[in-house]
This record gives structure tokens, C-alpha cells and sequence, in this order.
């Protein structure tokens, strides 16, 4: 039946747009020190550890122990312990940019059906093939999505409509270093008839068996994990679990042969893509580029055993404006692959809902075989346009779910005050996890553009503590992908923002870390960490319980 992704829902989220009002009610007040949402479970452990008088003053260096609005004046302040921590409009937002941000809220919820939907046109698009069917099934309450588990005794699963992981892939051609007209960029080989993503569901009929597999996409995929465990020299362990991905039943096997599919020959490379948490994104967007380029060591000039470098990727939005270099510094996505929230945002529109959008008005399986069939197969022309030109999803339409990503609150600290989340800080940049995890920036200002367009004023000159340096870093093979993504390599990965990890199970228990959801702790997320990150790591375990613990109750209060 169905295929592809790597999470169990939570709770079924409506298959219409959400009230308006009710989202209005909810948040139009927020700035107010009166408003309380309801507190879910705290995730946050709270350390008895405690530090001498020296310690403390040792702490009270780090610059970043004790604040609290990791976004600046963008920092929501009210909405810390609830499941909804993520989902906070920025605070220094005006009443219009509210409602803008509003309605993009709608968008974001918004579940597309099948073309045609003649009762509710502003749904219809979805597909023929596609990963999920609104935002939030990969970016659950805007957080992550959750990670599949197995029933004991189950040895894979196959991967349906509750997943929020899919595969990237593309043909194996090497490294590509410098971008440009000759190499097309830098961007990925797509496998022929296939494309760079796979879409494990499709609409009825999607494909020529589909009397016999009603909804499926291009091929099932089928989940299992590796199991290995990591032993502290205290003696104590900690199990971990690697996803191991099987792709079976693609649409152009033949009867003859069952592994003639383009998708399973020896060049294809894969790799998963968990939903990660799409708050602060504005803020990371108006980094200034200088800022970022100056933290990097491609060669490690300063022998901490750290290169971070830059991803340079193809930019649509510079494409369509005929500029003539279209190339950006990618920021956001795994391996920043994108350059802006606008190409990540309607990107995804496209490519994990099959809608159309004024950016990418191609249908994401153009001109491949199983499109034409589909075409051939049903009484209507799904093509991506209507009789007059327009894409399935609007220029409005598109800019409103864009401006909500950008201008989502980052949700403030916890525990701040704790002894052992002050201890932690001073560990967290002791073992140099600031080495990566670069704390703070302040962002650019001045007439600047997010994604094309004006930025909004609460976006800019904020000091912020993001905890990244948007950069990419060699993990190690235990990590390792094996692919590339515009100039990454399969071994690297950008920085993630720490800002926020500590509601992730707070907004949903069942998230995990990492690119694939493997991690279902910030411990074991650490301990999958190798490459540049091998001493830091090494560190970690060589402390004391107690203080590993002091480190984690610091990152938790992030």
C-alpha cells in the first residue's frame, strides 16, 4: 500500500484550513504578560549537581550562560513549557504583518486533496505523487516530525502517510567544488524518470498497477534499524539505532526483471530527510554573509580540528531574475542546500506536495513516464496549471505561507538560573562545542531582502543565540550520507540551531534528532557525532555522570 517518510502522528490534524478567528483569538494578544498557554510535560531535567563559588565565577564568563530571549526582541517569552512553543508569532511583529503571518498560519495547515476539486478549488493540486499533504505532517506543531518505531517482534515497516522523513536522491558524479554554467551549478543529478526526491504516495491511479496499489508513489520504502551501543568508562551504556531503508516495488520495474528500476542501480545515491523545526528562520536568514564566511576554516588554519565551510548552492529566486551568477550561500535545510526560507518553503510546496507554486510551476515528476501515464489514464489534465496559466498554489498564496516560516518566535530559555545548567554552559564551551555550535550573532540591518522581498523590520539588528555557525562539518561515516548536495560532501552537515531543542518533546514526544530521526535523546545524538566533532565528543564521555548530565541540562535549556 503506502511508502516513504519516518514518523507516528500524535494526533490527526483537520483536513481543512483552520479557522482564522480561532488562530486570531489565540495569538492577537500574545505580547500581554497576562496570556498563559497550557503547559504539556517538561522535558527538562533538572540537575542537583551542584558548583563551588570558584566554579560559578568560572561560569559567569560565558557570555551566554544566563540569558534567556535567544531570538532578541523576535523571542517568545510566554509560550516556553507548551505543546504549541514552537507555533509563536514573533512579539515585534505590526497588526498587518500579524495578519500576514496569520493567514500564512492557515496556509501552513492547509491539506490539499486530488485535482479536480471543484467544491474547493483553493485545496485541489495534490500530487500525482507526493511525500504528505499539508506542512505539518513533516513539521509537527512547526517542530519535528515524529520517528517511526517498531512493534516488538517487527522487523521493518513499511512507510505511509504518517511519516515525516523521505529520501533525497540522485546519480553518484563526484564532488562538484566550484559552482557554474559549465557543471549546471553544482545542483544533483536526478535519477532518470524519477527526479531527486523520492515520493512514496501518489493519488488513485497514480500509476499503471494501481487496481492492485491503490496509493502508491514511485516506490515503497520499508524501515528497519541497526542497533549498537556506546559504554561510558563508568560503566554505564547507552543504546543506539541507525534506519536502515529498503526500496522495493518502483513503478518501472519490469515483469521480466525486478531490478532493472533506474532507482536501484549501483550510481543512485540516497539519503533521509527528517522534518526539522521551522521557527527563528528570518532571524537565520538575515545573518549577514560576512558574519557567516568569516567563521570559516576550510583548511583548519587554526589546528582545533575544525573546517567549517560554506555550501554554495543554486538560487531560483536569483534564476528567475536572470541573474547572472544564481548562485547563494545555502543556509538552511541538512546540508544548507537552500539559500533562502522562500526556496526551502515553496520548494517543499512542490516537491513533498506536488504543488505547484509561481517559483517552481513545474509539476515535480514533469515529463517522466509515470506522469504521462498517469496524464493518459484519468479524464483530466493535472499538469501543474489551469486553463489560465495560474500554478496551484498562488503568488499570495505563496508569499503568506513564506512570511509565516520567517517570522515564527523563537521560544525563550529555562531553568537559567539552575546550578547545573551553569555548570553545563561552562562545560558546553569547554569541550568546545562552540566550535560549531557558534552561540551568538546579530543580525544585519538596513534596506535587506528575505527570499526576494522586503524584510520585515523585527527581523533585523537582533542579538540572537542560535547556537550554529551555518556551516558545513565533516560527522564522520557514522553519520555519513554518501551524497552530495551541491558542494557538501556525503560525510558533511550543517550546524543545527540548538535554540528550542529542549520543548522538542515538549511539542511532540515523539521526536527525534538528527537527519533521520535516529537520536532519541540529545545524549544520543552526541555520541552518533564524529569527524570534527570526534575530540568534543571523546570529552563528553570522559566526563563524570554528573557532569555529562550538567552538559545536557544546559543544552535543554536552550
Amino acid at each position: 500500500m503506502n511508502v516513504v517518510h519516518g514518523c507516528t502522528p500524535l494526533e490527526e490534524y483537520p483536513g481543512s484550513i483552520p479557522m482564522k478567528n480561532l488562530r486570531r483569538a489565540k495569538w492577537s494578544n500574545l505580547a500581554t504578560p497576562c496570556i498563559r498557554l497550557a503547559i504539556a510535560s517538561s522535558i527538562i531535567v533538572s540537575g542537583c549537581n551542584s558548583s563551588s563559588s570558584d566554579e560559578k565565577e568560572e561560569v559567569s564568563q560565558v557570555a551566554y550562560t544566563h540569558v534567556s530571549q535567544l531570538g532578541g526582541e523576535a523571542t517568545a517569552v510566554n509560550a516556553s513549557d507548551s505543546g504549541h512553543g514552537f507555533s509563536t508569532p514573533m512579539p515585534n511583529l505590526t497588526t498587518e504583518e500579524l495578519d500576514k503571518h496569520l493567514t500564512g498560519d492557515a496556509h501552513f495547515e492547509t491539506a490539499f486533496t486530488t485535482a479536480p476539486n471543484s467544491e474547493h478549488p483553493e485545496l485541489d493540486g495534490l500530487g500525482p505523487v507526493f511525500n504528505n499533504q499539508d506542512c505539518n505532517s513533516c513539521h509537527q506543531r512547526d517542530g519535528r516530525s515524529s520517528t517511526i518505531t517498531l512493534a516488538q517482534g517487527q522487523e521493518r515497516v513499511l512507510l505511509g502517510p504518517e511519516a515525516g522523513i523521505f529520501l533525497r536522491m540522485s546519480i553518484d558524479d563526484g564532488e562538484c567544488s566550484t559552482p557554474s554554467v559549465d557543471n549546471n551549478y553544482c545542483k544533483n543529478a536526478g535519477v532518470d524518470g524519477f527526479g531527486t526526491q523520492l515520493f512514496h504516495r501518489g493519488v488513485l491511479k497514480a500509476r499503471d498497477d494501481w487496481q492492485e496499489n491503490p496509493f502508491i508513489g514511485q516506490a515503497d520504502v520499508y524501515l528497519a534499524y541497526e542497533y549498537s551501543t556506546v559504554e561510558y568508562a563508568d560503566g554505564t551504556s547507552v543504546e543506539l539505532k541507525k534506519p536502515i531503508f529498503t526500496i522495493e516495488q518502483p513503478y518501472d520495474v519490469s515483469a521480466e526483471n525486478h531490478l532493472d528500476s533506474a532507482i536501484l542501480q549501483e550510481d543512485v545515491r540516497y539519503s533521509p530527510r527528517n522534518g526539522m523545526p521551522v521557527f527563528g528562520l528570518g532571524l537565520l536568514e538575515l545573518i549577514s554573509e560576512a558574519d557567516i564566511l568569516a567563521l570559516a576554516d576550510e583548511n583548519d588554519s587554526n589546528k582545533d580540528g575544525i573546517s567549517g565551510r560554506p555550501n554554495w548552492v543554486f538560487d531560483p529566486v536569483k534564476a528567475k531574475n536572470n541573474d547572472p551568477i544564481p548562485v547563494s550561500l545555502g543556509r538552511f535545510g541538512w546540508k544548507a542546500s537552500t539559500p533562502s526560507v522562500r526556496v526551502q518553503s515553496l520548494g517543499a510546496l512542490r516537491g513533498d506536495m506536488g504543488i505547484t507554486n509561481p517559483l517552481f510551476p513545474d509539476e515535480s515528476i514533469a515529463n517522466t513516464p509515470l506522469h504521462e501515464s498517469y496524464l493518459a489514464r484519468t479524464n483530466f489534465v493535472d499538469t501543474g496549471v489551469d486553463a489560465q496559466g495560474n500554478t496551484e498554489a498562488s503568488q499570495e498564496f505563496s508569499d503568506e505561507v513564506v512570511f509565516y516560516a520567517e517570522t515564527l518566535a523563537v521560544p525563550a530559555r529555562r531553568n537559567i538560573e539552575n546550578d547545573a545548567v551553569i555548570s553545563g554552559a561552562q562545560l558546553f564551551d569547554k569541550v568546545n562545542c562552540t566550535g560549531c555550535h557558534q552561540p551568538d550573532f546579530t543580525t544585519a540591518t538596513g534596506e535587506l531582502l528575505v527570499g526576494g522581498l522586503p524584510a520585515p523590520d523585527g527581523l533585523k539588528g537582533q542579538k540572537i543565540y542560535p547556537f550554529t555557525d551555518m556551516l558545513l562539518h565533516d560527522l564522520g561515516e557514522g553519520l555519513a550520507d554518501n551524497r552530495r548536495d551541491f558542494t557538501a560532501t556525503g560525510v558533511e552537515w550543517k550546524t543545527r540551531p540548538l535554540w528550542g531543542i529542549g520543548l522538542t518533546k515538549t511539542v511532540n514526544p515523539a521526536a527525534g534528532f538528527l537527519h533521520d530521526g535516529r537520536a532519541a535523546t540529545v545524549e544520543e545524538a552526541i555520541l552518533w557525532h564524529g569527524g570534527e566533532a570526534q575530540q568534543s565528543k571523546a570529552d563528553f564521555m570522559a566526563m563524570t555522570q554528573a557532569d555529562r548530565q550538567a552538559l545536557l541540562d544546559f543544552v535543554m535549556s536552550l
